[in-house]
């Protein structure tokens, strides 16, 4: 299907998607969606920013039936972000209908979802432990569930949480279709699709630039400076929308915001310490755009959803280069642009290589009178070196030590190599 409207849904979902201004579904849309209308277990591999979310709520709301008052439907996500999120996006989708949905997430008063499940929701949205907590307390009843969606499983694995999927996925029917949505699938995944996934289709986005369509990456040195100076030199000339500066740890997070903070900047941060109260608290203040600058472990590059940002800063490279993609992926999303700065130290050449490799097409920038200005190639150098070597070894080539030898016969070959050096870098300068 080219287009949503070619699609047979019900006309509350049509209406709803257009609301959305969804006209064409993303590749991964294309793919996913007739596989979960038709009940085909299936594991969608794409990167962030692919419109995955949509690929498996618009087929799952399609599917429920609304005169029937049970689980039909068990969403996980790994984090309390990301599963607050996606109910957010669920409600667009169901408002003004007979489907009822609920979002059980960590942080919450326990006794109090238990409270709300009275009546038993079609769709539950929530957090693995909590959906686990619900079911071990036979609060909710997942036995009538044909469908299980679990998203960001590879985070989920790392985090700890498949063992919890697994206690609640074994109460569901064993006809239980899953969707299984990761950016990467690792090897100790396996063993769990294997238990709860009888060949399923693999629906693999294969696309190695899946980020760099649409974002423009800056790389910009510290020179003689510190971090924090460039750092501040960097949010001085560009004008945000909304940024999200990457940190690697949450006390490097707390260091970099207290800093910004005392330098008169204001700034939000996101990170594992915060309690559930403050997480809460500080989501409501990013989506009302009380701050400029968001400082962030890597946790919201993967598990949060921020919609409008329109930088990237690194301020340091992630220890899991794979990360790097998720960071810069929290930025042009929905068509948008962005941009990605990386602020690196001599220190930092080596990983900057492998990102290289990874599709990254970093441009070399710099910061002058209060803009960025594009610096020569970071290889510039090296490149030169390449060429010197090059011509040189043309030159050896054609020159020849005489058979018979006479005093000065070396600075001859030198003056002739110097001539031939001189016209192979004309004729170099002349093709290009």
């Amino acid at each position: 299907m080219s287009k949503y409207t070619d699609y047979n849904f019900q006309p509350f979902l049509r209406e709803a998607i257009e609301k959305l201004g969804f006209t064409e579904p993303t590749p991964i849309q294309k793919e996913m969606i007739p596989l979960i209308l038709k009940g085909k277990s299936a594991i969608g591999q794409a990167h962030t920013g692919t419109g995955k979310t949509h690929s498996f709520l618009i087929p799952i709301v399609e599917r429920i039936r609304q005169d029937k008052q049970e689980v039909q439907a068990v969403i996980a996500a790994p984090t309390r972000e990301l599963a607050s999120q996606i109910n957010i996006e669920l409600q667009k989708l169901i408002e003004g209908t007979d489907i009822h949905s609920k979002l059980f997430i960590g942080g919450t008063d326990k006794q109090r979802s238990i409270d709300k499940l009275k009546t038993q929701p079609q769709i539950v949205v929530g957090t693995p432990g909590r959906i686990r907590d619900l079911v071990k307390e036979q609060a909710l009843l997942v036995h009538t569930a044909s469908m299980l969606v679990i998203d960001e499983a590879d985070l989920a694995f790392d985090m700890g949480f498949i063992e919890d999927i697994d206690q609640f996925a074994s109460q569901m029917p064993e006809n239980l279709e899953m969707y299984v949505f990761s950016a990467t699938i690792p090897e100790s995944l396996q063993p769990f699709l294997k238990k709860y996934m009888t060949s399923p289709i693999h629906v693999h986005m294969d696309d190695k630039r899946p980020v760099a369509e649409n974002i423009d990456f800056y790389l910009i040195p510290t020179r003689s400076k510190s971090k924090n100076s460039k750092l501040l030199e960097t949010m001085n000339t560009i004008n945000p929308y909304l940024a999200i500066i990457f940190t690697n740890t949450r006390k490097q997070a707390d260091y970099v915001a207290d800093f910004l903070s005392n330098n008169g900047h204001r700034v939000g941060r996101i990170h594992g310490d915060l309690t559930p109260r403050d997480r809460k608290k500080m989501m409501k203040q990013i989506r009302d755009l009380e701050f400029q600058y968001i400082v962030a472990t890597d946790l919201a590059a993967r598990g949060i959803d921020i919609p409008g940002v329109s930088h990237v800063i690194n301020y340091e490279l992630p220890q899991d280069l794979e990360f790097f993609i998720h960071r810069v992926g929290r930025t042009a999303r929905a068509g948008n642009k962005g941009v990605a700065i990386t602020i690196f130290e001599p220190s930092d050449e080596d990983a900057i290589a492998r990102v290289e490799k990874m599709g990254i097409p970093f441009v070399a920038k710099d910061i002058k009178n209060g803009e960025i200005v594009e610096m020569k190639e970071r290889h510039a150098r090296e490149k030169r070196e390449k060429k010197s070597d090059e011509i040189d070894r043309i030159a050896k080539s054609k020159v020849r030590k005489p058979k018979k030898v006479k005093p000065g016969y070396k600075r001859n070959m030198r003056w002739e190599m110097e001539e031939i050096k001189k016209k192979e870098r004309k004729k170099r300068r002349r093709q290009r």
